[in-house]
């Protein structure tokens, strides 16, 4: 699979990097820790623009997200709420819990967007929340972009910067994402439990 990415970057360009990344979000069969180092070092040795290697990795992972979110988004909170009443006891899930879940995403919505793009396993997966409780278009994309181009810019910047050492990114992409992961768990639960100490 990592030969088949090498591949589809050297004869594919900056259409490679971007199909990649749109394939990495619905599917994520190599992680972007993978292709934005490989096509930073692509860009390293004047194969591709840097610049371009950036936006089109950027642009094709918002694209990958854009489906997740559109088709929750689709299907509607009121929907997900009636799965959740007839079938949500086989899983231990209540309508209460998410209605809960949605008010912490509303409140938390963009945030969770944003910091979302930077973290193992979330990247793709908070589109999901984020469509069903409907979150703005605007909203939703900007943050998306924004911390899409983040993680992207510095993945490929490290893949150009190390160029031929180029995996070592992919070692320390997964502790910041992880690091992020953590930071965002302790903020939630931090929250939870001031709220639940007010009551």
């Amino acid at each position: 699979m990592i030969e088949w990415a090498t591949n589809l970057v050297a004869t594919g360009g900056l259409a490679g990097v971007f199909l990649l990344m749109v394939v990495e979000n619905l599917f994520p069969p190599i992680p972007s820790e993978v292709i934005m180092p490989l096509a930073g070092f692509a860009a390293a040795q004047g194969k591709l623009s840097l610049t371009g290697v950036v936006l089109s990795g950027t642009a094709g992972a918002v694209a990958g997200n854009a489906v997740w979110f559109e088709l929750a988004r689709a299907f509607g909170v009121v929907r997900s709420r009636r799965l959740v009443s007839r079938f949500g006891a086989w899983v231990g899930i209540t309508v209460e819990d998410v209605a809960k879940a949605e008010r912490v995403m509303q409140r938390n919505g963009p945030a969770a967007v944003f910091f979302g793009r930077m973290m193992p396993g979330v990247r793709t997966a908070i589109s999901v929340p984020a469509g069903l409780i409907e979150l703005p278009r605007p909203v939703f994309y900007a943050w998306t972009a924004l911390g899409t181009l983040i993680w992207t810019a510095g993945l490929a910047i490290g893949g150009y910067v190390l160029e031929d050492q180029f995996q070592v990114v992919e070692g320390w992409a997964g502790p910041i994402g992880l690091a992020f992961l953590v930071a965002a768990v302790l903020l939630i639960g931090a929250q939870i439990w001031r709220s639940r100490r007010r009551r």
